[in-house]
Formats: C-alpha cells, structure tokens, sequence
C-alpha cells in the first residue's frame, strides 16, 4: 500500500462522494495503465492509484480510513505508532471508558469487488456487443459447503471466547480496572474451532474457482471506460452479499479510422482530374461503402462531413463521419504524360497569374527587396 495520502493520490478532497471518487480513479487508471503508458514510472503510479481505490472506493475501508488513517479494522495495522499490533483503538477505548463494541466475526460481510481488463476490437466499441469475461474469485468450498470442516464433522464453537471471536483481558491500573479487549488468539476472530479440515479448501472454507460473466458493451464505449456489474465480484461472506464487477475495457486501433468523441475521421487520396473535375468516389465506413460527391475545384485537405457514419451516443444521436481527401502527386510518368501535363501547365499559367494576383505582387516585392 502507498505511504501517501490516498486523497491526493486520486485528486479529490476528503469529502468527495463516490461518484467522484470513481471518476477520479478511471481517469488517471487509463492515463498510467501500463499498457497504453510506457514511461517508467507508469506502472509504480497505476499500482498506487489502484491501491488507492480499493480503499476509498469501499465503504468500511473508506470510514476506518478516515478514522485511523488507515483500512484496517480498529486502525494502527501492523503495529504503527509503537502500540502492539493487538492493542487499537479499541483497545484505547476500552481502557479509559471501561468497554467498547466491535464487531462480530461472524456477522454477514460483503463479498470485495473485482477488476477486470479486456481489450475489444474498433468495431464493437462503436456498435457494441456481448462479451463472456473470465474472472477467479474465492467461492464456497463444494465438499464442505463453506464450514471449512471435513464432510461428516462440523466447527466447534470456540472455548476460549465462547464464539464471540474476542478475548478480554482485565488489568488494575492506577487509572481502575481496565479491560482489553482483542482477537481471540484460540480461533484467530472466527469464533470456532475446526478439529477436522476439509482437504479440498485446507479448513478455509473457500476455494478460487472461475466463472464466465456475460457482460453487455454499449455502443459508444470509449477506450478507458469502466463497466459494472453488480453482484458478479466476489461472494460474501457469512451471507453477507456478494460484491460488484468492474470491467475496465481497452479498445484497438483501427487501420483506417480515427475517433474524435463520437465523430469518426479517415484520409481518402483521390487524384488530380477528380479534385480538378469533381467526381463520385466510394468511401469505406464501419458498416459498409456509402458514395460521397467531390466537386470540382476540390483542394487538397479539403474536408467533408457524412452526417450519421460516426458513434452512437447514448441520446439516440450517432456521431458524424468526417472525410479528409488528399491529392495524389504521380511520381512515375510516361512520355506521352509528361508532355500533356506540360501543356495542360501552358495553358493554365494565364489562368494561375489571374487567379493569384495578390500573391504575386507580393512575390516580385520581396525579390525587389533583395
């Protein structure tokens, strides 16, 4: 975990809501994931913006966060400040005020939320499609249905805290009578005692399995953009409900096409005598070849608008196709050729001088200069 303020890590005040959290997140994911950036540090940057996500993107974590300054249940993780790892602030509470709540081992707990990247073709961003994603998330163990014991045994409850997961520990002080309260070390917080351990999952009551998750992309996705689906992340615990999935989804370039927010742009060459003449040409688009008139005296860079080729946006409104043409220069010419583009250049000098006036006034002006 980064030793930085996870507020500042994503950009956001403290009080930022969730929106803006995950806002946050998604934006700087896309800019330092360490495929699309290949600087050096990129990765070391994702990493912490992810880690600080999964903190501030949780609820309980967010609160205890906030609190302690730290995720961890009670604050002070891993024995910081100098207390022991055991004595938090819990315990602290405990101490000058004779007691405290915390919470039960074995009450429901929502299941964590998963993250899964995927890369989709061109095409399917802009129209859509469903896709089967594969995740692996810790589920119930089959052969002892989450009990963590072997088939025909069941967990004991623990002796040592009568199943309540907490030890007390009481002590007279110069301050009065103090109790401490802390995880019971007999059945480490569960409450229970396994004598028999189911072999498949080793006593923990869960194995990883993988699931197919169908997940449906809009028409319109972005590169970068990130899809939910709640319920499909990891199953709860104690019953609790399962959490959401998150589908992060990288897009490929296209060879032809170039996306500009929901308007799709492309470079069409055509030659000379269309651009001088005009001319019908035949343009490729993401769902088939549409015709587009060029008229005569067409410039190079000139560029034409084909009203509903682009992306669909979420309003029923569908992006535009912008097309760039370029003039094509030949560079191998035949004799016959040659000598019809040096008359074809013969007889529009005149035109050329009367057309360009300007330009060569201001031409012969700065040789004068000279």
């Amino acid at each position: 975990m980064s030793n930085r303020n996870f507020y500042e890590v994503l950009g956001v005040e403290k009080g930022a809501s969730d929106d803006d959290i995950r806002k946050a997140y998604r934006k700087l994911a896309r800019k330092y994931h360490p495929d699309v950036n290949k600087e050096p540090d990129a990765e070391g940057k994702f990493k912490e913006v992810k880690d600080a996500y999964e903190v501030l993107g949780d609820a309980q974590k967010r609160s205890n966060y906030d609190q302690f300054g730290t995720a961890e249940p009670g604050g002070f993780a891993g024995g910081g400040a100098g207390f022991n790892q055991d004595f938090g602030f819990g315990d602290i509470f405990d101490m000058f005020f004779g007691g405290g709540r915390r919470a039960n081992p074995n009450a429901p707990r929502q299941g964590a939320d998963q993250e899964v990247r995927i890369q989709i073709e061109f095409k399917d961003a802009v129209f859509g499609k469903s896709v089967d994603v594969l995740i692996t998330v810790p589920d119930n163990c089959d052969a002892c249905h989450g009990t963590g014991a072997k088939e025909g045994s069941e967990p004991e409850v623990c002796t040592a805290c009568h199943g309540s997961g907490q030890q007390e520990v009481v002590q007279n002080t110069p301050f009065g009578r103090v109790v401490n309260r802390r995880v019971c070390q007999n059945c480490q917080g569960t409450g229970k005692i396994i004598r028999e351990k189911c072999e498949p999952c080793a006593g923990a009551g869960r194995v990883k399995k993988k699931r197919k998750i169908p997940v449906n992309i809009p028409a319109g996705v972005n590169d970068g953009d990130q899809l939910r689906a709640v319920g499909e992340g990891e199953p709860g615990i104690n019953g609790g409900p399962s959490g959401d999935l998150y589908v992060t989804i990288f897009v490929k370039k296209h060879d032809f096409f170039t996306r500009e927010g929901y308007d799709l742009t492309c470079e069409v060459p055509i030659s000379f005598a269309q651009a001088a003449l005009g001319d019908e040409i035949v343009v490729p688009t993401l769902d088939g070849r549409a015709k587009l008139k060029i008229p005569a005296g067409t410039q190079t860079g000139t560029e034409f608008r084909m009203r509903g080729k682009g992306v669909p946006h979420h309003s029923g409104v569908q992006g535009d196709l912008r097309v760039m043409v370029k003039l094509i220069t030949p560079t191998k010419l035949t004799d016959d050729q040659k000598a019809a583009l040096r008359e074809f250049n013969r007889l529009c000098g005149e035109y050329i001088h009367e057309q360009n006036d300007n330009f060569f006034d201001k031409m012969k002006k700065a040789f004068k200069n000279d």
